[in-house]
């Protein structure tokens, strides 16, 4: 529950701060003293987005505080999914700065908006008067049923599946789409595929083929030049050979003198090895040489074959046809085998439907158990609150569509008086009537969600008297298992309250501003006797006063 707030430079609050209890509390003040900024104050620390035009001095950062006691909700796990520390006595604070920044901390961790959020729905509900008419929109009825039927862990689930059913629809529509396109170039992408196929490509294949080229486009060359190196090797008395071993052995006759001639010796022995070693391989080059014309056209055939691809495909090298070889071979492929793939994907897709429809229809097995005992709760209630002969149903219709939370289509209708036909709740309920109607489902929910704290701000509009008594007595019942916070204008519930806080308006040195502060004794009997009388209190007001806080 919320045991403390501060709200520091917001709006027209300068420094404010409450010190709250379980129980009912109450929250009054004139129209305008405030009371709407402090509940835009909490929203903020619900993970609402910060308007900077709500600090009150420019110059100084704004700070909402809220202090929360968690120890008995079970919160640890959702901590851990959020990557923050639990503390059984949480803080979340929100700050806006002269910057327009604004930074966000739960138990002086920085954390995000999503986190706040996540936190917020399991700490606090603030009702006001616009969620009163989301009693007619379809979400929160669904919302309404599926949290006193317990459905969160499936419903977690039927969505989870129902994203992969998204996932494998959207595949198979990408897997049609890519078979209509590779059908309308089938022809083509074969014929450049048989193309690149018939060159059977091969790392390294165009250096090969151009070397080879080279070979056999001079040959008379190769034959003249091979033939001279070899001459001048070989030649007797005056070839390099000849020369070489009469140099040899020269020295052979003085290595023995000393050991720097032994060496030379041996180098030249060296040289002499390696000579007849590239004589032995110019002759064997030579002898390979000779003239193939029918080889040299097959060899520039080839090439031309490679420079005509690599042209038509703008790449130069066999590396990047091979590629562009691949890529002709997935688009012929896709074609070839798309009927395969798109019988495959569909099949998947029925699986999938089938999965959704068992936890749908899980889901719709307990949102019509609970839906009897929910109606029964909400009539009793509304009997209390002076509507006896209004009559709830609910329709509950599965179809075969899924939708974002099962397949169900919800219809709340109302009956408001005896013999009255029914119609959409939204219509066929004031203002008021939809104001006792959304107390009776908020008193239900709350002995199923078990949320700590909720707020409700002008739940009593359009009823007063004796439904107003009977109404307070019903929010008194709720603060008996819960925090109940309830800003109101009626003086019959302000009096059931356990403690009571008004919000009034005060001028300041050079502004106005808002305050807040707890009433007690004859204080709070001055506060119910004005709200019952005005600012002139009588005497009866008083006693009135008196009467409603006995």
């Amino acid at each position: 529950m919320l045991t403390n707030l501060s709200i520091k430079n917001y709006a027209l609050i300068e420094d404010i701060q409450m010190d709250l209890r379980s129980g009912f509390t109450i929250i009054t003040g004139e129209t305008g003293a405030g009371k709407s900024i402090m509940l835009g104050a909490l929203s903020l620390l619900l993970g609402k987005r910060a308007d900077f035009s709500a600090i009150r001095n420019a110059e100084k950062k704004c700070v909402i505080e809220g202090t929360f006691s968690i120890s008995s909700y079970n919160l640890k796990d959702l901590f851990a999914e959020e990557d923050l520390d639990y503390e059984p006595q949480t803080i979340i604070r929100r700050e806006i700065l002269p910057s327009g920044k604004s930074r966000a901390f739960i138990n002086d961790t920085p954390a995000n908006l999503s986190s706040l959020q996540a936190l917020g729905e399991r700490l606090l509900d603030i009702h006001s008067q616009h969620e009163t008419l989301s009693l007619g929109d379809n979400d929160y009825q669904f919302l309404v049923i599926d949290s006193l039927a317990a459905n969160e862990a499936r419903l977690k689930e039927y969505q989870k599946e129902l994203q992969q059913l998204k996932r494998l629809q959207k595949e198979l529509q990408q897997l049609r789409e890519d078979q209509a396109q590779a059908t309308k170039e089938y022809d083509y992408n074969l014929f450049l595929l048989t193309e690149l196929q018939q060159a059977k490509l091969e790392p390294g294949m165009q250096e090969e083929l151009e070397e080879r080229y080279e070979e056999l486009s001079n040959v008379e060359q190769l034959t003249e030049q091979l033939g001279g190196a070899i001459n001048n090797i070989q030649q007797e008395e005056i070839g390099a050979a000849a020369s070489l071993r009469e140099a040899k052995n020269s020295l052979q006759k003085i290595s023995g003198i000393s050991n720097q001639y032994h060496q030379l010796f041996e180098r030249l022995q060296s040289v002499n090895i390696e000579l007849d070693d590239i004589a032995s391989e110019l002759d064997s080059a030579l002898d390979k040489v000779e003239a193939n014309p029918a080889e040299l056209e097959q060899v520039n055939a080839k090439l031309q074959v490679l420079y005509n691809l690599q042209k038509k495909h703008a790449v130069a090298t066999v590396a990047e046809l091979k590629e562009i070889q691949e890529e002709l071979a997935k688009k012929v492929a896709v074609s070839e085998n798309a009927d395969e793939e798109i019988a495959r994907s569909e099949k998947a897709i029925f699986e999938k439907k089938e999965e959704l429809h068992k936890i749908a229809s899980e889901i719709h097995t307990s949102r019509k158990s609970i839906i009897p005992k929910f109606i029964q709760e909400v009539e009793t209630i509304l009997d209390d609150l002076g509507m006896p002969n209004a009559t709830l149903k609910i329709e509950l219709e599965q179809q075969k569509e899924f939708y974002a939370n099962g397949q169900d289509k919800l219809t709340w209708l109302l009956a408001a008086n005896k013999g009255g036909s029914y119609n959409d709740i939204k219509k066929a309920a004031s203002g008021g009537e939809l104001s006792r109607i959304m107390l009776a489902v908020k008193s239900i929910l709350a002995t199923y969600s078990q949320l700590p704290t909720i707020i409700f701000d002008e739940i009593d509009t359009g009823v007063s008297g004796d439904i107003a008594q009977k109404m307070a007595g019903i929010l008194q019942k709720m603060g008996k298992n819960m925090q109940v916070i309830v800003i109101t204008h009626l003086p019959q519930i302000a009096g059931k309250g356990d403690r009571h806080f008004k919000i009034y308006k005060e001028d300041a040195a050079h502004s106005t501003i808002t305050n807040i502060k707890e009433l007690k004794g004859e204080d709070r009997i001055e506060e119910l006797a004005m709200m019952l009388g005005g600012k002139n209190i009588s005497e009866s007001a008083v006693a009135h006063a008196k009467a409603l806080l006995n």
